[in-house]
């Protein structure tokens, strides 16, 4: 960890008394002096000792690293050579998890043109807005999920084997390619016909919209490659070749900058699920003798509650090492956790799609057994905590709007000037729209989401520590807390609570659980018990449609 030598920064927080701004504690990111140079090309030149790329974890079918930089030119090749794609062209990715899931988004933004991903399990007409706010020219997909843009017709590259595509001809769809014969091309070092620039767009991501629409986020490839390094400075080399279960989607940010691109850096495997299911992820962790684990703490949740069974039917001995990400984790699970799986220590992080990734984040074992915090901020990270009502930025131990500022920041929303000027301040700061604050070791710890505070008789609670006191009940395995309106009171929690096997906990001994841990402000008023709690593919609740869902009877 690099000392702060500013005379003005407090070595150990960070914050700066004289612009109230906190620094990273850790060594700054090293960025590419050569502005043209894309994302795919700056990996690629990484140099280490890998041998397998990646794995697919339900049939064995790896590519090692020379196969798959083959297969990424040899994909850019025809989509510029075949295709006529060009640098700013947008190409939509519609997929599962998969070993070539990577080789699609690497060959894209090595010609400067711009990725798009979606959910897979998105609608069509989710799809179809996306769509037609990115305006791709080209949409990649499998055979199953062509359904979802029969519509849009757009000209299609099958990433399945070559079986079907002459089925689908007489279909009015327009398939152009299979990926197959795209990756047997010979690759042409006349691929590229522009120059790319670190400044150029290089992902367009859709945030998750838990709190309002989903809008396009843009990230160049100098917010890529800063944040390949960041991922480089945290598993980097010097801990030696190793093993990465993939879990998490590679359509979302967390997925993609981590095993499309970050890991690639390092030389380590990652072992591909197409699909989560528990039994296959233990499976493959013991098969392949994974070393890391990154995953959402739904998954850990699930690991928690079946610890005994787990330990007796799989060997884990290889995995030292569980990445939560995505959502907070609260301190009871952490400490529930570590409890049932010793040898196994939990590194967060926290990040968004806005700032391409990790923000903060814990390294090490020793910053591991700080519970409750995300961690410190990631190198070359500038935060400041933001009273939202004054717009003070605050000192340490003050909870505030977390503001962040540095080199994996995006440049905007698309074609959206509006939400880009409320969000990203013109001196260059992130509002995230999450309250935090910063203790005095420099160490981030989240409250809650700023727009999801609920409002009692002028009282704000947070939601998020309602929910981390329901799951310390020993009968309850997940629940969420949303604001309920009130002429009175303006808003009060309500407890969506999935209950543990054979439990008949009751709504009103809930509610006497809660109304004896908190101030009076803050008890739930109701409960409904639910089989699952609605969240997106990131393990965040998703709160607006739980409020949808509660107040559609009004």
């Amino acid at each position: 960890m690099e000392k702060i030598s500013n005379p003005t920064v407090d070595k150990r927080s960070g914050f700066c008394k004289s612009n109230s701004i906190f620094y990273s504690k850790r060594t700054p990111v090293a960025l590419p002096q050569n502005q043209s140079v894309d994302i795919a090309t700056f990996i690629s030149s990484r140099a280490h000792n890998g041998k397998i790329a990646f794995v697919d974890a339900a049939t064995g079918r790896h590519l090692t690293f020379p196969q798959l930089w083959r297969a990424v030119y040899s994909v850019a090749t025809c989509l510029s050579t075949d295709m006529g794609i060009r640098k700013g062209d947008v190409i939509l990715l519609l997929s599962p998890n998969s070993i070539v899931f990577p080789v699609v988004c690497l060959a894209v933004m090595s010609l400067g043109a711009v990725i798009t991903t979606t959910n897979p399990l998105n609608t069509s007409r989710e799809i179809a807005k996306q769509i037609a706010d990115s305006k791709p020219v080209l949409a990649f997909t499998t055979l199953q999920l062509i359904p979802k843009i029969v519509g849009s017709n757009l000209p299609i590259v099958l990433i399945d084997d070559d079986v079907g595509k002459q089925s689908l001809s007489n279909k009015n769809l327009r398939i152009v390619f299979s990926l197959g014969e795209m990756m047997k091309k010979e690759p042409s070092a006349k691929r590229v016909g522009y120059r790319v620039d670190q400044d150029d767009t290089a992902t367009l991501l859709y945030s998750s919209g838990t709190t309002g629409e989903s809008k396009g986020v843009v990230s160049s490839h100098r917010n890529l490659i800063a944040m390949v390094q960041t991922i480089l400075g945290r598993f980097g080399a010097d801990e030696g070749e190793q093993t990465f279960i993939c879990t998490v989607p590679m359509f979302h940010i967390y997925g993609l900058a981590a095993f499309a691109m970050g890991l690639l850096s390092s030389g380590s495997t990652i072992v591909v699920l197409s699909k989560f299911e528990i039994h296959d992820m233990l499976s493959a962790i013991e098969k392949y003798r994974a070393t890391y684990l990154p995953l959402v703490p739904p998954i850990l949740m699930a690991l928690l509650n079946s610890a005994e069974k787990i330990k007796a039917k799989y060997d884990l001995r290889t995995l030292h090492s569980v990445l939560s990400g995505g959502a907070p984790l609260s301190k009871e699970v952490t400490e529930g956790f570590v409890e049932k799986f010793p040898s196994v220590k939990i590194l967060q992080g926290y990040g968004l799609t806005e700032s391409t990734g990790i923000g903060a984040s814990t390294d090490s074992l020793e910053e591991s057994r700080r519970y409750g915090t995300a961690g410190l901020l990631s190198p070359s990270m500038e935060a400041k905590i933001v009273d939202p009502e004054t717009g003070e930025a605050l000192p340490v131990n003050r909870t505030g709007e977390l503001w962040l500022r540095g080199p994996t920041i995006m440049k905007g929303y698309f074609s959206n000037e509006e939400a880009t000027s409320s969000t990203l301040h013109s001196e260059g700061w992130l509002r995230t729209g999450d309250l935090c604050y910063i203790d005095d070791d420099g160490f981030l710890f989240v409250v809650d989401r700023l727009k999801e505070l609920i409002k009692y008789k002028g009282y704000q609670v947070p939601p998020a520590e309602l929910e981390a006191l329901l799951l310390s009940h020993p009968e309850i395995s997940d629940s969420a807390v949303i604001p309920y309106p009130d002429k009175e009171v303006g808003q009060y929690p309500v407890a969506y609570v999935v209950r543990k096997g054979g439990s008949k906990l009751s709504e009103t001994e809930v509610i006497d659980f809660i109304g004896k841990l908190v101030a009076p402000y803050k008890r739930i008023r109701r409960v409904t018990f639910v089989s699952s709690i609605l969240k997106n593919a990131s393990g965040k609740i998703l709160r607006k449609d739980l409020i949808k869902l509660a107040t559609s009877k009004l």
